[in-house]
């Protein structure tokens, strides 16, 4: 991928996918489509949630927590006021859960949010949230088959919350042979380059510590 495409801001390594009205990596799409499929005959409709997300969309997801437009939470999915915070605690509450803007894993179109569509009633909200894909949530039984299958078809969980400053997301799967590459590539200088460019909310506060958030929350994850 090329420095575009790694920080989100262009669709030239996209296929789409319009049976999800979805978009992923070209080369991802034929393996999201292999476990789609192993998926269904296990009795699961496996739906990407979210995929490709470009960079002015993580951009607006950013400067809306940070401004206290979008809800936050802690460590432990508490919401927070973010008017009692400073801009550092702004910044590293906002990470706990979401990417830098240019830092997004989503901007690759190899990771993605999946749930299963057989297991929703009527009117449910997905809220993406732990308790969902725990023992008696809704996506238990589907999050049981993909830690089993999904390593077959070459994805896996970069947020497991051990080493990754993330929290652990049990929804988020990333298919290893273009996501790492990704992840090598993507240096501080070129996340640097991108941001001093981009209107952030808390600039000053990212740019500042900017190889110490690199390191915790965008170099450090879960291995396969």
């Amino acid at each position: 991928m090329n420095p575009e495409e790694l920080t989100g801001r262009t669709r030239t390594h996209l296929a789409d996918l319009p049976e999800f009205d979805r978009s992923l990596h070209v080369h991802a799409a034929a393996a999201f489509r292999s476990l789609h499929r192993a998926a269904g005959a296990a009795g699961f409709d496996l739906y990407p949630w979210s995929s490709f997300r470009d960079f002015e969309r993580q951009l607006t997801i950013w400067n809306e927590k940070f401004s206290g437009e979008r809800a936050v939470q802690d460590a432990a999915g508490r919401l927070l006021d973010v008017a009692r915070l400073t801009a550092q605690e702004r910044v590293t509450a906002i990470l706990h859960w979401s990417a830098l803007p240019g830092a997004s894993r989503h901007h690759w179109g190899t990771d993605f949010d999946l749930v299963d569509r057989e297991a929703l009633r009527d009117g449910y909200r997905v809220r993406l949230c732990p308790e969902e894909f725990a023992a008696g949530g809704p996506f238990a039984a589907m999050h049981a088959w993909l830690e089993m299958n999904a390593p077959r078809y070459g994805f896996f969980r970069p947020f497991r919350g051990v080493r990754s400053g993330v929290q652990a997301e049990p929804w988020h799967y990333s298919f290893a042979p273009l996501a790492e590459p990704a992840r090598r590539r993507l240096t501080p200088v070129l996340l640097r380059e991108v941001l001093q460019a981009a209107p952030l909310l808390g600039k000053d506060e990212v740019l500042r510590n900017l190889d110490e958030l690199h390191a915790r929350y965008v170099a450090s994850i879960d291995w396969p």
